[in-house]
């Protein structure tokens, strides 16, 4: 087993505080673009700052874009975000297509949350005392000891009488009446009478 996730920041799950619920603020503040004029690596990024990054400045105002080439070095994107993070990306021999994927991915995080080692799977500003809910906290004690499969749990509890049972419901009263009032012979002369 691999211990590299040991170095890896560790966190919890978070999101920006109600980010969504009025309006959406995109989480990436500034986007730099370093690239070489004349190295062959660079040819992605050079088509991309051509033909697509005005388009990209016009679609997305909130984002500043800087455009920074320097002489015999890789082409880089290195993205800023609201919360401080920085996430750097080397785009060596990368196409325009995935230049603009790339920066389409960075748009839509919110840091370098992809590379966090999760602490636990949740996280609340307001721990309980009594600890996290689960379905089997108030559960009856005689379902402690049921055996399964068991018919009278399996039956659900919103299901109509179908016409056969009403039938031999009403069956039931009229015996338990007829009782009452003479017996069965009462009920048949009653009938007779009729």
């Amino acid at each position: 087993m691999s211990n590299s996730h040991l170095f890896l920041k560790s966190g919890f799950p978070r999101a920006p505080l109600q980010n969504g619920l009025g309006r959406y603020v995109c989480q990436l503040q500034r986007i730099t673009l370093k690239f070489c004029k004349n190295n062959g690596s660079s040819r992605g990024m050079r088509d991309f700052i051509e033909n697509h990054l005005v388009d990209f400045a016009k679609e997305n105002p909130g984002i500043v874009v800087y455009v920074k080439p320097r002489r015999h070095r890789t082409p880089v994107l290195v993205a800023e975000y609201l919360n401080g993070e920085r996430e750097w990306l080397n785009c060596r021999n990368n196409s325009q297509s995935e230049i603009s994927k790339w920066i389409d991915l960075l748009k839509t995080q919110n840091g370098s949350s992809s590379s966090l080692r999760l602490r636990k799977m949740w996280h609340t500003d307001v721990p309980s005392i009594q600890g996290p809910w689960t379905p089997f906290l108030l559960r009856s004690p005689e379902a402690q000891n049921q055996t399964y499969p068991s018919r009278e749990i399996s039956t659900p509890l919103d299901v109509p009488q179908s016409a056969t049972e009403k039938l031999i419901e009403l069956f039931k009263q009229q015996k338990l009446e007829a009782a009452g009032e003479g017996g069965v012979d009462g009920v048949l002369e009653q009938k007779r009478a009729e």
